[in-house]
């Protein structure tokens, strides 16, 4: 489903991270922050929250990996909303344990889950894809874990193809993630998904992390790009321009945006962001029309979503920044 065919009246994702005694922190807090910052944008942007966190367990009180102590985690729920994602966790140690009465527990509820996507789903961080192969939820599957684990993961579940060397692998209603900083990674991809690839890019400017464009391109998405500068002014421009890449822009528009001349948005633009201001347009819009082509759109659909006058105008800056292959060939790729 493409955030486009979202209906604004959806109602808020329930988000239940299963936490076990020891689970790993970063692991939870991490992709849990990024939620929460994605609501906070939104509402920024006079829109409801798109995700409610909750934290879950077999235990009320739970000490968490670096001994901080959790209170008032909720029961595990009988029946679970829609939509629902279920995120689990990774935890220290070479072998992930699970005779512990929590992990029992855990596994227990777990394996009473049927997933659907866009309905019932499964986020896995790090070694959490052990926990959910000892629940039989990754027969069948394509997944991914930390390296340390993926022969445990293997050998837990044989029917699951295990992936190395990846950040993350999505299999829907299945996501797993390698590790501590790419299950960041993973929700920022699940959030671009629900919310848009702009949203996504505030999001990980806003925690200062690089935004992968997908699960198996390392390069930062060009919505983060150009960015790694301090000037309030210019993040004003590319902002407006990154969430409204199809709208009638101009140096002049966007420099009223800034407070300053067309002349000086220019200097600024090349200066922090080594890039021209029309420049860094068409490369937003490029990005846009890529994603409308990985979506099925035709080449004239793609050009008209991001924003380019025509197909022609569209092939040529898809030359300008030496864009692999041509837009007919993402086209024809995305349709087989």
């Amino acid at each position: 489903m493409k955030p486009a065919d979202i209906p604004a009246s959806s109602p808020p994702i329930q988000v239940l991270f299963a936490l076990l005694p020891d689970s790993l922190v970063l692991d939870w807090a991490g992709p849990a922050e990024a939620l929460r910052i994605a609501n906070q944008l939104l509402r920024g942007q006079g829109l409801p929250p798109r995700f409610e966190l909750h934290f879950v367990s077999p235990e009320r009180d739970s000490v968490s990996s670096v001994g901080l102590m959790l209170t008032g985690l909720a029961p595990l729920p009988d029946t679970l909303p829609e939509p629902c994602w279920v995120v689990l966790v990774g935890l220290p140690g070479r072998d992930i344990p699970v005779a512990s009465r929590p992990a029992r527990a855990l596994i227990h509820w777990l394996r009473g889950l049927r997933l659907v996507p866009h309905a019932l789903e499964l986020v896995t961080i790090c070694a959490g894809s052990v926990l959910a192969a000892h629940a039989g939820l990754l027969a069948g599957r394509r997944a991914t874990t930390h390296h340390h684990h993926l022969q445990e993961l293997q050998a837990v579940e044989s029917a699951c193809q295990v992936i190395a060397n990846r950040v993350f692998v999505e299999d829907a209603p299945v996501y797993s993630s390698a590790g501590v900083t790419t299950g960041i990674d993973l929700m920022l991809q699940r959030i671009g998904t629900l919310c848009g690839p702009a949203l996504a890019a505030q999001v990980a400017q806003t925690m200062v992390v690089a935004l992968r464009r997908g699960p198996h391109d390392p390069e930062l998405s060009p919505f983060l790009a150009y960015r790694n500068h301090m000037h309030p002014g210019l993040h004003r421009v590319q902002d407006a321009v990154s969430q409204q890449p199809a709208g009638n822009w101009s140096v002049p528009a966007m420099a009223d945006i800034a407070h300053a001349s067309a002349r000086h948005l220019t200097r600024l633009f090349i200066g922090h962001a080594g890039i021209a201001p029309l420049q860094y347009l068409r490369r937003i819009r490029l990005a846009v029309a890529q994603t409308a082509l990985q979506s099925g759109r035709n080449v004239t659909q793609a050009a008209e979503m991001a924003g380019f006058s025509s197909d022609t105008q569209l092939r040529r800056a898809w030359h300008q920044f030496d864009l692999a292959g041509t837009p007919s060939d993402l086209n024809q790729l995305s349709n087989k």
